[in-house]
């Protein structure tokens, strides 16, 4: 028989107005909006505990029953990030010279991203993500985990929201095959990676491309 969380109080922190919760809603749309991937970071770095509490608000993302499966691995030493950053070029350049689509490219051009990716060794900070798909018990036995994928991507926005609201500036990576990232980290068995971010300051004079998020109709459907 497996035991039961204790079930304690509820508290909740909105003693808002309606009209202050509308208010408050339109605030953090406008601010979130503002939030944009970025390939040009400065060097400058921050404390090492501002990196810690963004990584514990990403980590209070709800999980599949509560296994929260996931590992935030933070590189900050030159050396592993010139090894991240040349593995992650060489899949890159295999995968824009022959793994990805010509359709594929074509979608990318317009953002002028190519194979080169030296933001990884700029960035103070690189975070790599990953998923447990499983823990090891002691005496080696595997006990599953659940929802591994919608959890782990819930944690990882929790974390983009929690860098955008600091003022700092994040790009989601995704190097394909990632598996070099588990042999340069020798992470454990039962983890995967998932997503690899760096995150800091924005390089003086960074640019973004003018891009345009889809509109309130082209995301939202109501059914009253």
């Amino acid at each position: 028989m497996y035991e039961t969380y204790k079930h304690i109080p509820f508290h909740s922190a909105n003693t808002f107005t309606e009209e202050t919760l509308i208010q408050k809603s339109q605030h953090y749309f406008e601010h979130l909006n503002q939030r944009r991937s970025l390939r040009f970071f400065s060097e400058k770095s921050f404390p090492i505990e501002v990196l810690e509490n963004i990584i514990l608000a990403a980590s209070t993302a709800p999980s599949g029953a509560n296994k929260q499966p996931w590992t935030f691995c933070v590189v900050s030493s030159p050396e592993l990030k010139r090894q991240i950053r040349i593995a992650a070029e060489e899949e890159e350049h295999i995968s824009y010279d022959s793994r990805m689509s010509d359709e594929w490219k074509e979608d990318l051009r317009p953002l002028a991203t190519d194979w080169q990716k030296p933001f990884l060794e700029v960035a103070p900070y690189l975070i790599i993500v990953f998923k447990r798909p499983y823990e090891i018990e002691v005496g080696g036995k595997k006990h599953q985990n659940y929802y591994v994928n919608e959890s782990v991507g819930l944690a990882c926005g929790f974390l983009l929201t929690a860098v955008h609201q600091l003022g700092l500036v994040a790009l989601t990576h995704t190097p394909s095959p990632m598996d070099f990232l588990t042999k340069i980290l020798n992470r454990p068995s039962n983890e995967r990676p998932y997503l690899l971010i760096p995150v800091g300051y924005p390089a003086e004079n960074a640019t973004v491309p003018d891009i345009k998020r889809k509109s309130k109709n082209e995301v939202l459907v109501w059914y009253k």
